[in-house]
């Protein structure tokens, strides 16, 4: 099998697979590939923003620490073997094609979802390059999220919760926490994101005691968030100085509940100093997570989808001294309305888009929504935005804002940016 056939195999599933009401399914597909994943080590990550980040906070630390580590997240930023990686290194082709071959053989015959072929890829490189352990990033949910499959990991860690999926997980952030609560294992242990609602809290702390799990979470009390500068978000924590490189105010949040984390490893057989621990967090960059591209003009590129996400962007943007010129687009199963008033409460002008996804929002229906707080101009096409939005940020001494999925921030870096662009 070549790469060029290997993806169509990939893409002759659908996302979804159909409709499911256990894990069933996914078990099947680990025992037809022999159940790779019992013979591996995980930390298991699941919530509604941050996961990302918490995934290479933690995967850094290890690796940093000599430890041989899978990463696993979803979806792809740039192209589809960057979801699939080994101490920060993608599947190469040869070894995704041979793998790929091994699973369509025992496959071919069930309706399996992209997300569960991906993961049985992902599974058997990871047992074949004999990783010390997988840091492994659930997809949606938890309780029927195709990642729970796994056994008992050595630690499960639950991120920020807050609306999202909502026809899937249900429509209050309550019923999305017991979906997410899933992934608590029996006798293993939880680490719990300090910045949930406390009625969130309160259901993973329950379901951890039904559990007999570890239950974990940061105190405000040790805690206090710096002025935000250019360089990245200074914090403090538990007495100690630490920078994110990347901005935004949820950064410190995912780092201290990477921080605790880590120390949770340490006292359980992992090997990791607080030196490593805390160069994760101060060197850490992901591509499109408010990531910063220096130039004339400068532009950031986000791909927060969500209302929280964009918030988050927000919180970066609203003190800029800069007029900002954003190039917005969402698909329609987001919160397109509240995003787009959000994103057009910070921004002097913002320019629509629509041609990046098949599901995106018409740009012009889009710009009506933002047209209520800013100047709003529907351009269709993301190529004829950024041109539009560069041109004004060049004229004015401007920031360019790319935002509203992230979807339109991989289309952007990839074919706009080349992909390959410096992360500052």
């Amino acid at each position: 099998m070549i790469f060029k056939e290997c993806m169509e195999y990939i893409n002759s599933y659908s996302k979804s697979g159909g409709r499911i009401t256990d894990l069933s399914r996914a078990e099947e597909l680990m025992e037809r590939i022999g159940n790779p994943e019992k013979r591996l080590k995980f930390v298991h990550i699941a919530g509604t923003n941050g996961k990302g980040s918490v995934v290479e906070y933690i995967s850094n630390a290890l690796i940093l620490s000599g430890y041989k580590t899978g990463q696993f997240t979803s979806p792809f930023v740039l192209h589809y073997q960057d979801r699939i990686r080994i101490n920060g290194k993608e599947i190469d082709e040869m070894s995704l094609c041979e793998i790929c071959s091994f699973v369509k053989e025992r496959t071919a015959d069930r309706p399996y979802s992209q997300f569960e072929i991906t993961m049985a890829i992902a599974m058997l490189w990871f047992e074949r390059e004999k990783c010390d352990i997988v840091v492994l990033e659930a997809g949606i949910g938890g309780i029927l999220d195709s990642t729970n499959v796994i056994p008992a990991p050595v630690l499960s860690v639950i991120t920020s919760i807050s609306l999202d999926h909502t026809a899937i997980l249900g429509n209050t952030v309550e019923k999305i926490a017991e979906q997410k609560a899933g992934i608590i294992k029996t006798s293993s242990a939880v680490v719990l994101s300090h910045d949930n609602k406390k009625s969130v809290v309160r259901i993973i702390k329950n379901t951890a005691k039904q559990k007999n799990a570890e239950f974990i979470m940061a105190s405000w009390l040790d805690f206090r968030l710096l002025s935000m500068d250019s360089d990245g978000q200074p914090f403090i924590y538990r007495r100690k100085n630490y920078r994110t490189a990347m901005l935004g105010y949820a950064q410190p949040i995912n780092a201290v509940t990477s921080i605790e984390s880590c120390m949770y490893l340490q006292k359980n057989g992992f090997n990791i100093s607080d030196a490593n621990i805390k160069k994760s967090v101060e060197t850490t960059r992901i591509n499109a997570r408010m990531q910063y591209i220096e130039e004339n003009p400068p532009i950031i590129v986000d791909g927060g989808h969500n209302v929280s996400g964009i918030q988050n962007l927000e919180s970066v943007i609203e003190g800029s001294s800069k007029p900002v010129y954003a190039v917005m687009g969402m698909i329609n199963s987001k919160d397109y309305e509240h995003g787009a008033i959000i994103v057009s409460r910070y921004a002097d002008k913002v320019f629509t888009v629509d041609d990046f996804a098949p599901n995106s929002v018409n740009a012009v229906k889009l710009a009506e929504i933002a047209a209520e707080r800013a100047e709003s101009e529907a351009c269709g096409s993301l190529s004829a935005a950024v041109k539009n939005a560069i041109d004004l940020a060049d004229k004015n001494d401007g920031l360019v804002v790319i935002c509203g999925s992230l979807y339109l921030a991989s289309e952007f870096l990839n074919k706009y940016r080349g992909g390959n662009q410096q992360i500052i």
